[in-house]
Order: C-alpha cells, then structure tokens, then sequence
C-alpha cells in the first residue's frame, strides 16, 4: 500500500464502477460527497504538462486527483530519511483538510469552506493522517482525521475509496495503516454490523486451494461475486492483516511463506497466504507487472515499479526480506528513470522500499532519492544526520556491548588492585603494632 496510490488496482473500470454506486449510495455532504473520475496513480506517466501549482506543494502536474496524495507520500519519505518538510508543505496540507476532518483529493481554493461539491476519500484522509502522525505537532488535525475515517466504516467493516462506497482491500489496508499511524486499537474498531477491519480484509481473500491466484487477495468482487487476483490488493492485504501503516521498518527474515486454508481464517493467515502469492508473483521476473491496457495494440505487460516497491515492504515487514531482495535490487537497477517521471509519490515510493529493507536511497542504484525528492517541492526545514542502517545499528550496539564489557573487566581489575592493595596496607599496620608491643 505504499503505492503511489490511486492503486493499479484501481483501474479505470472499478473506479467507473465505484462511482456509479457512490452516486447512489453515498449521502450528498461536505464529508460524503460523490466521488470523481479515477486519479492517476504514480505508476502511471503523468500526461499534463507542468502547471502553477500553490506555494508549499510537491510535483509539477495537475494536483486535481492527487495532490494530497503525493504531498502526503512525499512528507512520509522525507521524515522516514530524517528530513524535516518545509513549513509551507505542512501549512498546505493543512489547510486542505475540511472541517469534518476529511481530506480531498485537492481543493484549489482552500479559503472557501467545504460543502456538498466538495470531494473527499478515505485515501486521501488516511495518507494525511499517517504523515500528521509522523510530524507528531498536530494531533487535533490527525484526530479529527481518523474520526472522519472511522465515521465512514462500512458495516463490513471495511472503507470503499469514497464514502459509502462498497469496501475495497486498498482502501482498507490503507485505513488500517493510518488507525495504527494514530494509536487507534485496530482490531476493535467495529462497526455498525460489530465487524472489524481484519474481516472485512479476509473477505477479500482468495483460499489457497482455488484454481487461480490462491493466496491472493482481490480488490474487491466482480459482477459474479467472484473475487480475482491483483497483487496490488495483495501488497495491501498483506501489509494491513499485520496491522502495519506505509511507512515501516523490516523484520529479521524467516522461512519462506507457505499457502495454508485456516477454518475460521485468522487476519494474520490470510496476510502470510498473500505473501506466500506475491513471492511466486515475483519469482520469475523480479517484478510485478501491470495489467496490458484494454485496446491496446501491444498486450505485453510493463514492468510495474511501484506494485513491485509495494510488495517490497510489505514482504519484507513480515518477515520475509529474503524472499524480497531480488526484486529490491531489480528496483535498485531500473526504477530512476521512473521515478523521475511520475514525481514525488513515484520518489517516496521507493523511499519506502528503501527504508524497509536497510538500503542507502541516498545511493539508489546511482541516484540519490533524497535529493530528487526533495528538489519536487519546498526546501526541507532542516536535513539531519544519515539515519543508520539496520547494520549499521547492530554493529553500533555490538560495539557498545563490547566496550561494557571491557569496562566491566577493567573495573573488576582496578577492584581487585585496590582490594589487594587495602589488604597488604592492613597488614604492614598489624606488623607495625606489633613491633610497638
């Protein structure tokens, strides 16, 4: 879910879809209003050229479906690398925040209030949240934030990209990173029907034994009800059955993943059967691959560099970075060119992946991410020190443990000296006294 989000899951067809029944079923308010037309994603080229965009912003196209988005993703990746965003950045992000607590895509006149025209999303809102969060100074915007987000759950308790529509495995992964993001207890938040958000995640499971894409988790049902493989979904089932938000550090990597049909289906089974699909996803290639486009002349699929960075963290939080590092370094060899034309979202992005797995951005298969990143928007407040890597920190530790020890050694050594020392200085008093009488 760390997707420059606007997801490949999200195609043109389910965001068509998802708005015909959001003009239906979601009310016409400030806080639920009728979704718009699909954002792009990151994974996708921007087609529009550079516009004038409002002092504080990142990116240089058109912010109509995702300029919340991406200053949010961007803010995640600059903190995740000790960078502290410019004042204007937040300032921004603030004020497009409505008074209900929820986020539009972008409203470009932030002065006037929100009302019925405007369009808000729980994606949006929850990628705000998780960066309010990580700035840790404005805890009544994230708070009213995650209000916002746990007023529109869905009885499944899952949230659709807009409120009121049907849940979606990405909407609801992303939901329950930001729940996390802000201390919320993930597993209690019930809904109105008393479900979570973990079952509305494992209805979206695929069982391990059926015919195609076993383990998967799908974006949501078709027409037929019948749910069908996207590793996007996948990515974001995986990471949000652990109960993780975007932005995540790796565990110590154990066994490969294995694919196992649990009766009842735990959150924590489900997201270890996606994980145990994404690994076969990736085994052949390195990398996920994007859906060909409906008409196209050539049906060959493209490499799809952001799904892939996606299924990087999530596998790599499970514990399962061995099965992951090919694909990093597949990132790390053919995804700054990419980066560089989808923008910030694309840079934190791999920023992201980067973080996980303990790899220097800074060096990034020859490009410095950090520096790209942060040349798509304001000058950073401040830039700290490098933060250390996973190795580097045990090696730190290793050697403060060793000079403990020494110390420790060192003290005893001096102890005894001085005992021994005492003891001698004792028994030249007793000979003295003795002399005397």
């Amino acid at each position: 879910m760390n997707t420059v989000r606007r997801r490949a899951a999200r195609s043109a067809a389910a965001f068509a879809a998802a708005a015909v029944l959001c003009v239906a079923a979601a009310p016409s308010t400030a806080t639920a209003a009728a979704p718009a037309t699909a954002a792009p994603t990151a994974k996708q080229a921007p087609s529009a050229p550079p516009v004038e965009l409002p002092a504080g912003m990142y990116g240089t196209t058109d912010p109509t479906y995702d300029g919340v988005w991406r200053q949010s993703l961007a803010m995640l990746a600059q903190r995740a690398v000790n960078v502290m965003p410019a004042d204007s950045a937040v300032n921004w992000l603030l004020g497009q925040q409505c008074d209900s607590g929820a986020f539009p895509a972008y409203r470009p006149d932030a002065t006037k209030p929100c009302d019925a025209t405007t369009v808000v999303d729980t994606n949006s809102t929850a990628a705000a949240v998780q960066i309010l969060a990580a700035l840790t100074t404005y805890p009544d915007a994230m708070n009213n934030g995650l209000s916002w987000l746990t007023s529109v759950q869905n009885e499944d308790g899952g949230w659709g990209y807009n409120a009121g529509a049907p849940s979606d495995a990405n909407s609801t992964g992303l939901v329950i990173g930001a729940l996390a993001a802000g201390g919320a207890p993930v597993g209690t938040r019930l809904s109105t029907d008393g479900r979570s958000p973990y079952q509305a995640l494992n209805s979206f499971a695929i069982p391990c034994d059926a015919k195609e894409g076993g383990g998967a988790f799908g974006y949501q049902p078709d027409k037929s009800g019948k749910l069908l493989p996207n590793a996007d979904a996948t990515a974001a089932g995986l990471l949000g059955g652990i109960g993780k938000r975007m932005v995540t550090t790796g565990v110590e990597p154990g066994p490969a993943p294995v694919c196992q049909d649990l009766h009842p289906l735990t959150p924590e089974r489900a997201a270890r059967n996606g994980a145990a699909y994404l690994v076969k996803a990736l085994a052949k290639t390195g990398h996920l691959d994007q859906p060909p486009m409906p008409g196209a002349a050539d049906s060959a699929p493209l490499p799809d560099h952001g799904n892939t960075a996606e299924a990087v963290v999530a596998l790599t939080t499970a514990g399962y970075g061995r099965q992951a590092a090919a694909s990093m370094k597949w990132l790390e060899k053919n995804s700054a060119a990419w980066a560089k034309e989808n923008g910030p979202a694309a840079y934190a992005q791999l920023i992201f992946a980067a973080h996980t797995t303990s790899t220097d951005p800074r060096t990034f298969g020859g490009t410095d991410l950090v520096k790209a990143l942060n040349a798509t928007g304001p000058a950073p407040k401040w830039i700290g020190p490098k933060p250390l890597t996973t190795d580097e920190q045990q090696k730190v530790l290793a050697e403060q443990k060793e000079e403990k020890s020494s110390m420790s050694g060192n003290l005893w050594t001096i102890g005894i000296g001085l005992f021994a020392a005492l003891a001698i200085g004792a028994l030249f008093v007793v000979r003295a006294k003795r002399r005397r009488s």
